[in-house]
């Protein structure tokens, strides 16, 4: 990880342009040089594996009602487990994290992907609320690692121009993966049951670690990266030598920019991960078999925020703005689209219902695609992953207060007024915390250390 950052002004151009020989950037090759493809068959490997994760993580809630029913939970019980699940993610993210920066990004997210797909095949041996509860807290300690070594890949693979496009592609794998599992899950479960359900979904993991142990190394040591691109990837400033001491990074404002936008931010996508599927049984009727059409288009929707979002920023900077203005611009443009979520609670029509939940989720993924590259914008690589894994401890901790928040108000109004609202006013507040944190994004001036 040599390639480093230079001001905040230099920033991520416009990616679309990547694969020509025509770069915005400090390196600029000739005529007859054609930059190579393969650092995106890197992303693809990202954004499958985001998918894998992110369908291990949704089978307890596309399967929450037939679960309710067969086991005997009510919603304060289904928030223990979403509860249990939070905790061990908020320990995961800085532990896996920290690790990942350790054992580096091959080695340390083959051995996450492992331990999580075990993890979510256990859930198929518990039969009480206790199992679920043991087996879903080792699923999220181990589903930690995807985003800490997922966005380490990208600074390791991609020149600062191209990062919020890569980083939304492979973040849009949240929302293939939420369109797979409703989708497969039900399907499984009404002919084999649902405890195949978990088995097969985790299952996946050991397919995807054939091909990562196949084609992922680092770039300069890749033999199927052709030097013209790996000069391309390298042409930022390199990072000054020297490791990093770990609890240091929290005496960096820019750290807490990134942590408190996640503390907020992050509970949102939590709570349509795992209660847009009871939402749309209890308030609109739907049967399990029902929910799979809907919830696609929700996540499609939100496919395309997750990519249009890192490319309106892309874009910005490419045509001249600081990393600073496109970044904020692209944030509060996202926060204001998710705000009329408010009112979903009130809308009889499921498809006017359905349209609004998926705008929200576009948004979110717009802004989330924008707040990790915020990482890649103010830290060198080789603190990335750990800031990443710092950040989503603050957002998992954010989810397991929103989960005993909803849990609560299901189980004492019936009603899905309160967590509508507090999805719909978080992101403007976010947006404003990041701004009063870091009113510039500058880069963040790191101390070098002789151990960590």
């Amino acid at each position: 990880m040599d390639h480093g950052h230079s001001t905040a002004n230099s920033g991520i151009a416009d990616a679309s342009k990547a694969d020509s020989a025509t770069i915005a950037g400090p390196y600029k090759p000739s005529s007859s040089t054609t930059i190579g493809h393969f650092r995106w068959l890197i992303c693809a490997l990202l954004l499958f594996g985001t998918t894998k994760n992110y369908m291990d993580r949704q089978v307890l809630g596309v399967l929450k009602t037939t679960l309710q029913h067969d086991l005997g939970w009510n919603e304060i019980d289904y928030s223990n487990l979403v509860f249990a699940f939070q905790t061990a993610y908020a320990a995961g993210m800085v532990l896996v994290g920290r690790l990942i920066d350790r054992l580096g990004t091959r080695l340390g997210y083959a051995l996450a992907m492992v331990f999580w797909s075990l993890a979510s095949m256990a859930h198929a041996f518990a039969g009480s609320l206790g199992g679920f509860a043991i087996a879903r807290a080792a699923l999220g300690f181990g589903e930690a690692g995807i985003f800490p070594a997922s966005i380490k890949t990208v600074a390791e693979w991609f020149p600062k121009k191209e990062r919020a496009l890569a980083t939304g592609i492979f973040n849009a794998g949240t929302n293939v993966g939420a369109i797979a599992t409703p989708l497969f899950v039900p399907w499984i479960t009404v002919h084999w049951g649902w405890r195949w359900a978990f088995i097969l979904t985790g299952a996946v993991g050991f397919v995807w670690l054939v091909f990562w142990l196949w084609l992922y190394r680092k770039p300069e040591e890749h033999p199927r990266l052709s030097k013209a691109e790996l000069d391309y990837i390298r042409s930022d400033p390199s990072d000054p030598p020297g490791k990093m001491k770990w609890l240091d990074l929290l005496s960096y404002r820019q750290t807490w920019t990134f942590m408190m936008g996640k503390f907020i931010t992050d509970p949102i996508w939590w709570f349509y991960l795992f209660w847009v599927p009871d939402f749309l049984q209890r308030k609109h009727g739907l049967a399990l078999m029902q929910i799979g059409l809907p919830i696609v288009v929700i996540y499609v929707i939100a496919d395309v925020g997750s990519v249009a979002g890192g490319w309106l920023s892309s874009s910005m900077i490419h045509h001249g703005k600081s990393v600073n203005v496109a970044r904020k611009t692209a944030l509060l443009i996202c926060a204001v689209s998710v705000v009329p979520i408010v009112f979903a609670y009130r809308i009889e029509s499921t498809w006017g219902a359905v349209l609004l939940l998926g705008l929200a989720a576009a948004a979110h993924q717009g802004f989330s695609a924008n707040l990790y590259t915020l990482t890649s914008d103010m830290f060198p690589a080789r603190a990335v992953g750990s800031v990443v894994g710092i950040g989503g401890m603050a957002g998992a901790i954010g989810g397991m207060l929103i989960a005993k928040v909803v849990g609560y108000a299901l189980q004492w109004t019936g009603s899905y007024m309160i967590p509508f609202f507090m999805a719909g006013s978080a992101y403007l507040l976010a947006v404003a915390v990041i701004h009063v944190l870091s009113p510039r994004l500058e880069p963040a001036t790191i101390r070098v250390a002789a151990n960590s």
